[in-house]
């Protein structure tokens, strides 16, 4: 199963974390890479109510780290893993796992609270 998307890379501290984006508005990427967060949150939570899709959760992840929330986005990055593995492409010329995303996730998460409590 292969989801069209493509990541947002614009800020390279969460290249591994980046927006998912498709042609579906409910992804919220557009207001993720434009820093509205609250927007963005609004619009990945009402989708996610309907449709728990991983690259819903991954983005709405996305936010909640930007906005100070790690273990929000922690708990996000657990329930995609839960999940089966969904191929997503997420640059025009790579694809990578819903888990491998999730993973990276919780890896740099780890390593900014590791680096944190230094």
């Amino acid at each position: 199963m292969s989801i069209k998307l493509v990541a947002a890379a614009a800020v390279s501290v969460l290249s591994l974390v980046a927006p998912a984006m498709a042609q579906d508005s409910s992804l919220a990427a557009r207001e993720i890479m434009n820093g509205s967060y609250s927007r963005a949150e609004q619009k990945l939570l009402t989708q996610l109510r309907s449709d728990a899709r991983p690259e819903v959760q991954l983005n709405l992840a996305a936010v909640y780290y930007a906005t100070g929330r790690a273990e929000q986005a922690r708990s996000l990055y657990e329930q995609v893993l839960q999940k089966d593995d969904v191929q997503m492409t997420v640059t025009t010329d790579r694809t990578a796992g819903s888990h491998a995303i999730a993973q990276a996730g919780l890896r740099y998460l780890s390593q900014r609270q590791h680096i944190a409590s230094r």
